[in-house]
């Protein structure tokens, strides 16, 4: 009787996962109803964190997976808080009325879910279909489901913010792979500007590059001693100790990522009464690039 009583249990469970899961696939649209999906996004491209961007509100240019899925416009809202954690939120305008939810996560993520974390849409002064959400990274593609009213069902879509549709100096990270420049190995001195800060650091120029296969390191000297270490693309560059123990100017080997256009760079000052990191941007001089045989 027991036994019985304990095998109908477990075919009624059985029988309502198996409903629940058929229940959950009818909301997912596959087969002839998806069209394929297109690529987001480059695999060179560097993730950009809330805390590479200058806290604001910045109009964004955005990737789709499906041009059924078509953003007209989107911008990403940067704050930080008082720890300085950085967090952004994104807002997108679909071309449509179609979608009238958003699920951060897969369609069957979604379906499964029932409801928990859907996103719904607002409407703008024009009317348009509006969905805001947090935002973990630039460059990166992201898992979006959207809910069709029409079909009752979740289409799986991936979707991008560009970071390089951020205006120049909002950004403190290259989004990209270390340019070439067409000089032969060797050594050069280029000229070389700074900017940011609070405008009363300066560094060395012309300051001496090594291009190698076409990719240049610069030596870079500040005009204080005040600077331990530099980031690069979040990579870090520690200073030269020998300078300093010579009674020189903290001196840097760091990569040359872009020329002729603002590189964004991080160093850290212990001038304060406590280390504080600090963003600049180089800018080289491609076109001043003049060769040299040794470092006088």
């Amino acid at each position: 009787m027991r036994k019985s009583l304990v095998l109908a249990v477990i075919f009624q469970f059985l029988l309502f996962n198996a409903s629940f899961a058929q229940s959950v696939e009818s909301l997912v649209a596959s087969g002839n109803e998806v069209l394929t999906p297109q690529k987001v996004g480059t695999e060179d491209m560097i993730p950009v964190f809330a805390d590479d961007i200058a806290e604001g509100e910045y109009s964004v240019e955005t990737e789709s997976s499906s041009s059924m899925f078509r953003i007209v416009a989107a911008k990403i809202i940067v704050k930080s808080d008082e720890s300085g954690s950085g967090s952004i939120r994104a807002n997108i305008t679909l071309s449509g009325k179609s979608y009238t939810k958003l699920f951060l996560g897969t369609a069957l993520d979604a379906a499964s879910a029932g409801g928990t974390d859907d996103i719904p849409f607002s409407q703008n002064e024009n009317g348009s279909y509006c969905f805001e959400f947090p935002l973990e990274a630039l460059n990166s593609s992201i898992k979006c489901a959207a809910f069709s009213s029409k079909k009752q069902k979740w289409y799986d879509r991936d979707i991008l913010f560009d970071a390089s549709s951020l205006p120049e100096e909002s950004i403190f990270i290259s989004p990209k792979k270390q340019q070439k420049i067409a000089l032969k190995d060797g050594l050069y001195k280029i000229n070389v500007k700074l900017s940011g800060g609070s405008g009363r650091a300066f560094v060395k120029s012309p300051a001496y590059i090594t291009v190698k296969d076409g990719l240049a390191t610069a030596e870079l000297e500040w005009s204080s001693a005040n600077y331990d270490y530099m980031k690069v693309n979040r990579s870090r560059f520690d200073v030269n100790q020998k300078n300093l123990e010579k009674g020189g100017n903290s001196t840097f080997e760091i990569p040359v990522y872009v020329f002729d256009k603002k590189m964004p760079v991080t160093a850290d000052t212990v001038a304060m009464s406590k280390s504080h990191e600090i963003h600049y941007w180089l800018e080289f001089d491609s076109k001043s690039a003049k060769k040299t045989k040794k470092k006088k």
